[in-house]
């Protein structure tokens, strides 16, 4: 029989050796978090201001950047919060916050990489019909949907949370989730099991869908100059945006779930956040630069700006 007790602050695992480095560390941190915010922001004024980059694929890109920064926000004014105090605590209620945050963007994420797969299946391998499937209505409804379907999913699991009955205060990672809270309870909830595999059975759906819209494209795309040409220009930053977020959204999840404890905590540190650094970097660089209504818009912007 398990001691319950009421908890209402949790601990966070540590710095490790980076303790010692503080102020190095929150520069970096800081650093990196600006560049997340000038790389997003500058893609979704780009967007926003320039008409003719109002198209589907455009605007499916510009959720993204935006999902970038709903789930950025989530985590790194809390950690830097935490790298200037010696202990890194949260609230329960706060935890659970954190928790549906970055689970529901990491979500949307997925959602919106499905959309921008769809978006160029249709519009390679059915491009006569493309206008009339992608219509601004449909467009609106996409991406309703692919905000509300993650922010319900991740809010059921959030609300199906133990906030009682703990038998620990510590979650091992430097911030919270869903999976973590369930773990410190001392009963074992039948929604811990149903709602993630529920969950992750949704969303390895998507990763179906996309691996069909895919194998469509290349099917269509190799045979004719012209198709493969659009495939590098388009389809390439789609494909290593979503190798990203997949290999890096995987990783975590595995070595949350069976990952050694033995290496050392600024190891653990680093894949714990390593989802939260590389794409939301990487997706709007990688876009930037390779769409060139796009790269061409931002250069005359700077041009400009320089020359005043």
């Amino acid at each position: 029989m398990h001691n319950a007790s009421v908890i209402t602050m949790l601990t966070l695992s540590g710095l490790g050796e980076m303790a010692n480095h503080r102020l190095l560390l929150f520069v970096l941190t800081f650093l990196c978090y600006c560049v997340i915010w000038l790389v997003n922001v500058t893609i979704i004024v780009t967007i926003i201001i320039d008409k003719n980059l109002h198209g589907p694929m455009y605007i499916f890109l510009c959720t993204l950047c935006i999902n970038s920064l709903y789930g950025t926000a989530g985590f790194y004014p809390k950690f830097l919060k935490d790298i200037l105090s010696t202990a890194q605590v949260i609230s329960l209620t706060g935890c659970l916050a954190q928790g549906f945050v970055l689970h529901s963007s990491a979500c949307a994420d997925f959602s919106f990489l499905a959309l921008m797969a769809y978006d160029r299946y249709v519009a390679i391998c059915r491009p006569l019909s493309y206008h009339s499937v992608m219509t601004k209505r449909k467009i609106i409804i996409f991406v309703f949907f692919a905000w509300l379907i993650p922010l319900y999913l991740v809010f059921m699991s959030s609300i199906t949370a133990p906030t009682s009955g703990f038998c620990g205060s510590h979650i091992p990672k430097v911030y919270c989730v869903n999976h973590l809270v369930h773990n410190i309870a001392c009963t074992v909830s039948l929604a811990k099991v149903i709602i993630p595999a529920f969950n992750y059975t949704f969303y390895f759906c998507h990763f179906l869908l996309i691996f069909w819209s895919y194998l469509y494209l290349i099917k269509t795309c190799k045979t004719s100059k012209e198709g493969r040409r659009k495939f590098m220009q388009t389809c390439v930053p789609h494909l290593v945006c979503l190798l990203t977020v997949t290999g890096c959204l995987l990783f975590d999840l595995l070595y949350m779930r069976f990952g050694s404890k033995e290496i050392s905590q600024n190891l653990q540190n680093f894949m714990a956040i390593e989802f939260l650094l590389i794409p939301p970097i990487a997706n709007p660089i990688i876009y930037g630069l390779k769409l060139t209504k796009i790269r061409n818009r931002i250069f005359q912007y700077v041009s400009g700006f320089i020359s005043q």
